[in-house]
């Protein structure tokens, strides 16, 4: 029986993908109709995703093969949804982050903001969390953990390290002070055990505390990371997925919503929320691992000179700015530009005049435009006479940004599992399971909005701790959406809290990849990790709420049922 179980076990992945569908199959042969069929291929899509017993974008690519085989949708329209705009946008924010990571400029703008915070810990600390959270609004929230956990394990062994010697020097003043004032031999023979014996006790008792001391604030540090990560994701529509399947779901199942939410909108949201979550993590981070205190965390150290030494050295170590960094920073800097001034909503925007009748150019336009110049710009400035380095004729530079870099970096497994889930929602709507899904919850009308906003925010911060947040979004989204329609509540009022909530991943390392990176140095235990980001999942919760209840209401009109989503097809 043991042997059985342990076969079971170790083929468990095969077993799911079996047994699965063939537990769902009285679904769809007991109810008739398409719902039932959509609700199958959906149920079936939710114990892949949350098993992974098939890779998560194979999974994705299940509407594919049923929505058509149960005559849902047509094949056309189905692969249709695999590259909408909102996956373009995300596929040219992607291009650029890569062309960042390429020429290592993320490194050059890291560790110039570390020297000017220096390394006081509360500073330190504060430090990384902005540095690492400003890069993840642009870059991959993995990179930037990847990045910036070297830098500060580097960082707190230098400081243990320059303390170590420095209590070792005081050790040997106090020897030899002793040694001084010794009168006689006999006197000098009946102290020097019980000298040496507390000499080595307090050496003892220094190191234990200095140990402690500086594993605390490696886990203070190396938390802040991860967590600065997934917050500053947030700030940014391509900072993250799930902030560009709620772009890609509203434009989706709500195709008359006035481009409601574009990148000056969403960053207008999410940036005081992102300010105010990273503070608070901040300061809770503080009083868990660096102590209540914060004026002892200012005091100068003797080992900060050392430290900052380490910072300034790995910077010179990258040179002055080169001509490719410089040519992605502009580039860079001209599409964050141009993202924030195509059409604001206060004054009218460069693409105001383009857009008159459709809207022809969206955020994906722009960012596949500056990323295609990628390929265009040389990374070095041409030169017609002379020779290389090597004595070899001149060659033409390479380009700031080249396929097989885009290749190798790309996740290609993103990118299908979003359109997995744009397609997973075209297929709710056609078959007819929003509409049912919808009807079923029109009860939660009796109950205030503020309260089921609530609830719904607990209940995916529970499902991203344990499935990605890009499968709990994608799960997640459709259903809120048919809710809010049918009891008559801003569709945004639901979906805008529940995808920010999807990032909130801070108790387990498998929660998210940053959480894993820093678990993986084996610093810091599951129970540290799990009581850091239990508080911060729950403090995420209540700034989300208070967001979408103030300064949302204002951007949205959330406290008031828009027409573009009672003439849509979704209910």
């Amino acid at each position: 029986m043991a042997g059985c179980l342990a076969c079971l076990w170790r083929n468990r992945n095969y077993v799911v993908i079996v047994v699965t569908p063939l537990m769902l199959l009285p679904l769809p042969l007991t109810i008739p109709g398409s719902e039932a069929e959509c609700a199958y291929v959906i149920l079936l899509m939710a114990v892949y995703w949350c098993t992974e017993c098939i890779p998560l974008a194979v999974t994705a690519l299940l509407p594919i093969i049923f929505f058509p085989m149960m005559g849902i949708m047509e094949s056309t329209e189905v692969c249709a949804q695999y590259l909408p705009d909102s996956n373009m946008l995300f596929i040219g924010g992607l291009l650029m982050a890569i062309a960042v990571e390429h020429w290592s400029l993320h490194k050059r703008i890291a560790l110039g903001v570390m020297l000017l915070v220096g390394v006081k810990p509360s500073l330190l600390m504060l430090g990384f969390m902005a540095i690492t959270g400003f890069l993840s609004m642009w870059i991959s929230n993995t990179a930037c953990t990847a990045m910036m956990v070297p830098i500060v394990h580097a960082l707190v062994k230098q400081l243990s390290d320059t303390e170590a010697k420095a209590e070792d020097g005081d050790s040997d003043l106090i020897g030899q002070l002793n040694q001084a004032f010794e009168p006689t031999d006999t006197d000098k023979n009946m102290r020097d055990s019980s000298s040496s014996m507390g000499v080595c006790m307090c050496a003892e008792t220094s190191r234990i505390k200095r140990e402690q001391k500086y594993a605390n604030l490696s886990k203070g540090l190396s938390l802040s990371v991860c967590y600065a990560a997934s917050i500053g994701g947030t700030a940014t529509l391509t900072g993250t997925a799930p902030n560009v399947i709620l772009k890609g779901q509203i434009d989706e199942l709500f195709p008359e919503n006035g481009d409601i939410i574009n990148f000056t909108s969403w960053f207008a949201f999410a940036f005081p929320y992102t300010i105010l979550l990273l503070g608070f993590c901040w300061l809770w981070l503080h009083y868990l691992f660096l102590g209540f205190s914060l004026k002892k965390s200012f005091v100068k150290n003797d080992g900060d000179r050392e430290a900052y030494q380490i910072m300034k050295d790995e910077y010179k170590r990258l040179g002055s700015m080169s001509f490719a960094e410089g040519c992605v920073l502009a580039v860079f800097t001209v599409l964050v530009v141009l993202w924030f001034t195509r059409e604001p909503s206060f004054i009218p925007g460069w693409a105001t005049a383009l857009n008159k009748d459709k809207p022809y150019v969206t955020d994906g336009t722009v960012a596949i435009l500056l990323s295609v110049l990628l390929f265009c710009i040389p990374s070095r400035i041409p030169r017609c006479r002379g020779t290389s380095e090597d004595g070899q004729p001149l060659s033409a530079p390479p380009a700031l940004l080249n396929w097989p870099t885009v290749h190798e970096k790309m996740p290609w497994n993103m990118i299908l599992l979003l359109g997995g889930g744009f397609a997973m929602a075209k297929g709710s709507e056609a078959s007819g399971l929003s509409k049912w899904l919808g009807d079923a919850l029109s009860p939660l009308q009796n109950i205030p909005p503020f309260a089921t906003c609530i609830l719904l925010s607990l209940l995916v911060v529970i499902f991203t701790e344990c499935l990605s947040n890009i499968a709990t979004t994608t799960l997640f989204l459709p259903i809120l959406a048919s809710m809010a329609t049918a009891i008559n509540l801003h569709p945004l009022y639901v979906m805008l809290p529940c995808t920010f909530c999807a990032s909130l991943g801070f108790m387990l390392p498998v929660a998210t990849p940053p959480n894993a990176i820093v678990f993986s140095y084996g610093n810091i235990t599951l129970m540290e990790m799990a009581k850091a980001g239990s508080v911060l999942n729950i403090m995420g919760v209540i700034i989300i709420n208070i967001a979408v209840n103030t300064w949302g209401v204002a951007l949205f009109q959330l406290n008031t049922f828009p027409s573009w989503a009672n003439t849509t097809k979704a209910p």
